[in-house]
């Protein structure tokens, strides 16, 4: 798990143990290189945590590991931080530009987005495999990706993309290839968030 100084560490790291993951802490750029799979977690504002995660030089270890095809998962802010911009409050910040689009102030009369919802999953999602549809899972969120950006002919295998609504619809879960996100906290989603990062986990050790 990349230590960068945002991210609620200690539950994340106890809800990946729970599914009987080896978990180590670090901000080492070359431990974060070597592991079987990287944990990028997230809170608070993106530009803040652009700026932790480029201090530990967190972008380039993300697309180091994913050029080599070795698995990486970011958790709220940390899948945020993972597409092109973020604005928050007027401000503008680069993301890593893993995927097109934006992180901007969601639509809905009530915010923060906080406490449990039901996700909508495509056919052949990995993350959320063996999970009923009404299975509801914990998130805490005023910003997201509000619209997908990547046309599926850009790609020769499009993302998975996983929705989500309150207000209006946003990204709630993105798999693509090697490179998956969740919007919401699995650490923090008790057994359905476990389920979901026992298939990540499952995925990242073949």
């Amino acid at each position: 798990m990349l230590d960068y100084g945002s991210g609620n560490l200690r539950s994340a790291e106890r809800a990946l143990q729970r599914v009987g993951a080896d978990v180590t802490v670090t901000a080492d750029a070359d431990a974060a290189m070597e592991a079987d799979g990287l944990v990028v977690p997230g809170v608070g504002a993106f530009a803040a945590c652009m700026s932790g995660l480029s201090a530990v030089n967190g972008p380039r270890i993300i697309e180091r590991r994913l050029a080599g095809g070795r698995p990486v998962l970011g958790i709220c802010v940390g899948m945020q931080v993972l597409f092109d911009l973020g604005v928050e409050w007027g401000d503008r910040t680069t993301g890593c530009g893993q995927w097109p689009g934006t992180v901007e102030r969601i639509k809905a009369d009530v915010l923060p987005h906080m406490g449990w919802n039901t996700v909508r999953a495509p056919v052949g999602s990995t993350l959320f495999a063996g999970l009923d549809a009404d299975t509801r899972f914990y998130f805490v969120h005023s910003f997201g990706v509000r619209r997908w950006e990547m046309e599926e002919s850009e790609v020769l295998r499009p993302p998975l993309v996983t929705w989500a609504h309150h207000g209006e619809d946003f990204v709630a879960a993105v798999e693509n290839g090697a490179l998956a996100a969740t919007q919401f906290h699995p650490e923090k989603s008790g057994d359905a968030g476990a389920a979901v990062l026992r298939n990540w986990l499952r995925d990242v050790v073949g």
